[in-house]
Order: C-alpha cells, then sequence, then structure tokens
C-alpha cells in the first residue's frame, strides 16, 4: 500500500474549467490523519461501529467542525451532522457524507473517504469565502458496514424510518452488548435538536465513495456515475444438531451441525449455476459451537450475503437456499432454521442529481461512465425519500473490505474536485 502521507502530484490540485476548488494535500493527510484511530500494521483500518476507535474518530470529526465554526448534532441512533449554515435557512439543504466505521481488519478508504471528501468541501468553501443558499449537511452515519451489529446502513435506516429505533437500539453484537449500551459507552451525542435534519426536509443529497470494484482503474475512468445499486438480501442460518465425541460416535449416529452448514454453503456457492450467473452469493460468516477438535459439531451458524439487480432472482434464490435446507436436514438429522435481517430492493439514482454530476466532471475535463453500483450504500436508505446519487472513484485492483484497500492521490483529488463541484452547484453557490 502507497504511503498515504506522500505528496499530492501537483496536477491533482489543477481545477480545469473552475476558478476555485479544494485543497488535494489537506485531503491526503487527512486521510493520513484519522487512519491511525483502528490503525492495522498492515495500512488497514479496524474500527468497528461504536468501539472505542470509532468514538475517537468522531470526537477528531466533531472537534475539527467545532473549530471551524460550525454546528455539530447527533441522534439518537448516533449519526453526527455537521453543519455549514447558507444564506437561506428556510431553503431545505444538502447533505452529503459517508460513514467512518470499517470492517474487520478492512481499508482505510470505505466510507472514510466519502466523509473526509466532504468536509474537505466543507473548509474549501469557507477557505474561499465562498457564500451558497442552502445549508450543507456533513453526515457521518453509524454502523454502515453492519460489521459489528446487524443489519448493515442502521444509522441511514434509522433516519429515514425504515428501521424502527427501538429494534435498532436493542441489536446485539457478538458479545452481546446492545447498540443502546454502545452509545452510551463511547458517549454519543445523542441530544435532540429542534433543527436537526430529515430525511423529508433534504434538497438533495450526494455520497461520494470508492468503488470497491476494478471497472474504473481497468478502464482509465477518472469518475463513476453511480445510476444505482443492485439488490441485497442477508439471511442468517441456525443448523441445530448433537455433539458427540469425536472418537467414539460412529458416522451413522452423528448429527453433526458442521457437515449440514458445509453443503449448505456448496448451495450458495453454486446459485450462479442454478439461478443466475449475475447473482453474488457469499457466505461471509461462519460460528461453530462448541469448537472443539474433538467434538462432534453440536451447531453451526452461517450469515449469507446474497446480491442481484433484480430482486426476482434473489427470492429464487432463497426459495432454493430453503429447499436445500429442508433436504440437507433429513439426510444429516440436523434442523435448519433460516431467518431473513435484511431485505434492501434495487434502487435506482435521481437523474437530475446524476446530470449535476455529469457536468461536474466535464467542466474539470474528467473521463466519466455509469455504473451500478455492486456494494450497498447509505444513499440507498436515502434514495426513496429525497433526489439523490453517487460519485465512485477508482480503487487499486478493485480491492475493498481488506487492509490492502488503496487509492491514489489523484483519485482522491479528482473525487473531491467534483464533489466541491456538485454541492456548490446544488447548495447555489456564488462562484
Amino acid at each position: 500500500m502507497s504511503d498515504p502521507a506522500a505528496q499530492v502530484p501537483a496536477t491533482a490540485d489543477a481545477n480545469s474549467g473552475a476558478t476555485v476548488g479544494i485543497d488535494a494535500a489537506r485531503l491526503w493527510s487527512t486521510l493520513a490523519e484519522t487512519s491511525a484511530f483502528g490503525g492495522t500494521d498492515r495500512g488497514g483500518l479496524h474500527r468497528l461501529a461504536l468501539s472505542d476507535a470509532d468514538a475517537a474518530v468522531r470526537a477528531w470529526l466533531a472537534a475539527t467542525a467545532r473549530a471551524a465554526g460550525w454546528n455539530v448534532q447527533g441522534d439518537e441512533i448516533g449519526n453526527q451532522f455537521i453543519v455549514k449554515p447558507g444564506a437561506d435557512p428556510y431553503l431545505p439543504p444538502v447533505l452529503i457524507g459517508s460513514h467512518l466505521d470499517s470492517q474487520p481488519l478492512g481499508g482505510r478508504y470505505d466510507g472514510v473517504y466519502g466523509v473526509l471528501a466532504g468536509l474537505e468541501v466543507l473548509r474549501s468553501l469557507a477557505d474561499h469565502g465562498i457564500a451558497h443558499e442552502r445549508t450543507i449537511i456533513l453526515a457521518n452515519w453509524t454502523n454502515e458496514e453492519g460489521a459489528r451489529f446487524s443489519p448493515s446502513m442502521m444509522g441511514s435506516a434509522v433516519f429515514t424510518g425504515a428501521l424502527p429505533l427501538r429494534e435498532a437500539l436493542a441489536r446485539t453484537d457478538a458479545d452481546g452488548a446492545t447498540v443502546a449500551a454502545a452509545l452510551a459507552g463511547i458517549g454519543a451525542d445523542s441530544a435532540a435538536a429542534t433543527n436537526r435534519p430529515t430525511a423529508a426536509g433534504l434538497h438533495a443529497t450526494v455520497e461520494i465513495h470508492i468503488e470497491q470494484g476494478p471497472h474504473l482503474e481497468a478502464s482509465g475512468t477518472d469518475i463513476g456515475f453511480v445510476t444505482g445499486v443492485q439488490a441485497i438480501r442477508w439471511l442468517d442460518v441456525r443448523v441445530a444438531g448433537a455433539s458427540g465425541h469425536a472418537g467414539t460416535t460412529p458416522i451413522e449416529h452423528r448429527s453433526d451441525a458442521l457437515v449440514a452448514g458445509a453443503r449448505l454453503v456448496d448451495v450458495v456457492a453454486r446459485l450462479g449455476d442454478t439461478v443466475d450467473p449475475e447473482i453474488r452469493p457469499t457466505v461471509g460468516e461462519l460460528t461453530v459451537l462448541p469448537n472443539s477438535r474433538n467434538v462432534i459439531p453440536g451447531e453451526a451458524r452461517l450469515a449469507i450475503d446474497l446480491r442481484h439487480p433484480d430482486a426476482e432472482a434473489l427470492d429464487r434464490a432463497e426459495l432454493q437456499i430453503r429447499d436445500a435446507a429442508v433436504r440437507i436436514g433429513g439426510e444429516t438429522g440436523t434442523s435448519v432454521d433460516i431467518e431473513v435481517v435484511l431485505v434492501q430492493p434495487a434502487v435506482t439514482f435521481d437523474t437530475a442529481v446524476l446530470g449535476t454530476i455529469r457536468r461536474a466532471a466535464e467542466r474539470l475535463g474528467l473521463s466519466g461512465t455509469e455504473l451500478v453500483s455492486g456494494a450497498g450504500h447509505d444513499a440507498m436508505q436515502l434514495a426513496s425519500h429525497v433526489p439523490t446519487a453517487m460519485i465512485f472513484i477508482p480503487c487499486v485492483d478493485g480491492i475493498s473490505h481488506a487492509e490492502a484497500e488503496n487509492i491514489t492521490p489523484e483519485w482522491s483529488a479528482n473525487g473531491a474536485r467534483v464533489l466541491f463541484e456538485v454541492v456548490g452547484d446544488l447548495s447555489g453557490a456564488e462562484r
């Protein structure tokens, strides 16, 4: 991984077609600075939602915003909102941002880049004394990754009403800690504010993100115009068998939960052949109990992630998994229970906001292409309530959710320059 503190090339600061712009070196430095909160020895990030590392980077963001003179607000699920007032407080505001939590041993740019590029836009507007009609809000959404607490995109889902607050606060992690307890543990600022943003009261939202895929880098394209996000479905599977001594229990007397679970994993892996080649099926978690070498597994838990542009394909995939679970349970003497924990329909983003992004890239002389996101993002939750779109920048080899995740200073600057132009256009900035 390249050194995040490396000097930004001079070309990354150029603003073709724009009179003012962002400070590319400051953005790159900020990315390096915040990577210390939960940074790993291999250059990645281990900053699970509402952990101590997450609390530290949240405190940094709040202190940085307050030092600039901006208001910092929170809500009951711990979302952070940095508010830069516009000239007309009665106009619906523009919202940008992403998330600062990471996957376990994940990358330092997934989500983080979107928050810090947004922060750089606010800083640059202030640096240049640029007035804007609409208020601009920078969001840091709670628990986007869903790595510690399920489901993912929790903060934005609560914000839009897709997930009841009470249900979200009651969710637990692997150690049994609730979201409510974790919020209290890090002292998250959830005090009510009378002018706190609401999904219904926004003018437009834009989220910038690394692609998490190989297309932009492979094609040499600067910017991705994200037209939508494919449908996502999460299934939690519990296989119940019977524990027994590994050396004394005959095979014909066994009820091995892991054997049943492994057969189900194979069914999931072959969904590309049995459902559709475009499906993206993953078993990302496997827990075995009692997890001892010489004990037959009495329980296995699997976390299944299914993605496809068409929700009907996910219906067929889920049906195949359920049918296989019944068959495998009968063959192995186990019982298999399946719970759907996330159903996210495919999302199409707003064409008008996408047009603003395209025009901004063109003004800057940057190449662009349309993409559908294979990953879920907080923008999905907002899209049904407010005109929303996303901007992608390339990432090295398309690697994400891993410590090897990387971007270049030039890509970082290009994306932030586009976001600066887009926010200016949407907020009525005087440039």
